[in-house]
Order: structure tokens, then C-alpha cells, then sequence
């Protein structure tokens, strides 16, 4: 993985950090996953169900203990670079390094837009007591993507163009209110999921 730089926003920091992930053939292989699991495929959900006037996708979403299945092996690779991502995210800022605690990996999901889908609906990740225990939150594009699609920040007024292998970490509070700007064409593929307080 590389550290690179995200665009300024109105405010900084912003405390989102971005690399890319290395090699590029991970992300094609996450993606062949997630076409060749259809079994697996669902229309994406919310702490509130589904409802596509919030979020209109198309998700596989897998437990930890998953990982270990036969077939799911392209998930240690993936975190063994996610982990490396949220090492050097740690470094950067003295508090975490001081006083971070035991974390872990919770549900995550694999996510497919299409031309017109989006995550609609600015929201935060950590927002309710069902949701108390998400820290930070990672999501890695899969796919380069030609028009739309971007991730928006609001409060920083920031806009993430999808870059395959851009890795984003962020903190899970409702300092980090964003949304999904929607798919003018083609596909939108990313991994993404959070990073909780061991339980």
C-alpha cells in the first residue's frame, strides 16, 4: 500500500486518510467474487431495511467467521492490506497510537452500483446504540469509475473521485456525515465495512 493525498476540503484536517492498495488484481479479484456469488447478492440494506430512496445497491455481505470458508480466501489478502492501511492511520496520530485499544472487523459488505444507484442519504456510521461500537469505517474502490459516483463529506465540503485500490479510513462519528453522489454510468464496486471496539 502507498499513502497518497485526497483533495482539500474546505476545513482540515479532515482526518481521512487514503492509500492504494497493492497489488491492482486484488480488487479484480473481489470483484469476480462478487459476480460469481449471486447466490449471495441482495439489494442493500440499511439499519433501517431496505429502501431505495436511501440507498440503492447491490450487496453481498459477509461475517468474520466467513473468512475462513473455503472460496473466501481473497478476504485474508484483502485485510492484510487493510490492516497495514489502518497501521500507518494509527501513526499519524500520536492519541491513537497512545491509546488505542483491541480492535476487530465487523460485518462487511461487497457493493455494486450501477448507471442512476447511489447511497442517497447523507448519514454517519456511528449514530445509534445499535451502532455504538464502529470506530472508524474503510471502504476501497474497486473499479475506476468514468463519471460519478463520487463519495461527498459534507461538513468539508470533499469529494472523492472512485480510483481503483483507493483505500479511505475515516473516523465512524457524525463528524463525517457523507453520502454516495450518484452513477452516471457504468459500475461502481467497493469493499467496505468497520473497524469496532473488540467486544
Amino acid at each position: 500500500m502507498k499513502r497518497v493525498n485526497t483533495k482539500d476540503g474546505l476545513k482540515n484536517p479532515n482526518f481521512i486518510s487514503s492509500w492504494i492498495l497493492e497489488p491492482p488484481s486484488l480488487c479484480d479479484s473481489l470483484i469476480d467474487y462478487f459476480e460469481l456469488n449471486k447466490n449471495k447478492q441482495n439489494k442493500g440494506f440499511t439499519e433501517s431495511g431496505v429502501n431505495k430512496n436511501i440507498k440503492d445497491s447491490t450487496d453481498i455481505s459477509i461475517r468474520p467467521k466467513d473468512i475462513l470458508l473455503p472460496g473466501n480466501e481473497i478476504f485474508n489478502e484483502y485485510f492484510e492490506e487493510l490492516f497495514k492501511c489502518h497501521k500507518d492511520y494509527i501513526s499519524q496520530w500520536p492519541f491513537l497510537k497512545e491509546n488505542s485499544k483491541k480492535f476487530e472487523i465487523g460485518v462487511f459488505n461487497l457493493q455494486r452500483y450501477t448507471a442512476g444507484q447511489h447511497f442517497k442519504k447523507i448519514h454517519t456510521e456511528r449514530f445509534s446504540i445499535e451502532s455504538l461500537h464502529r470506530i472508524f469505517v474503510f471502504m476501497t474502490y474497486l473499479n475506476d469509475v468514468q463519471e460519478g459516483g463520487s463519495t461527498y463529506f459534507s461538513h468539508y465540503d470533499l469529494e472523492i473521485e472512485p480510483k481503483k485500490g483507493l483505500t479511505l479510513i475515516w473516523p465512524a462519528e457524525w463528524t463525517h456525515a457523507h453520502k454516495g453522489n450518484i452513477l452516471k454510468s457504468g459500475y461502481k464496486y467497493i469493499i467496505t465495512g468497520w473497524i469496532n471496539f473488540a467486544s
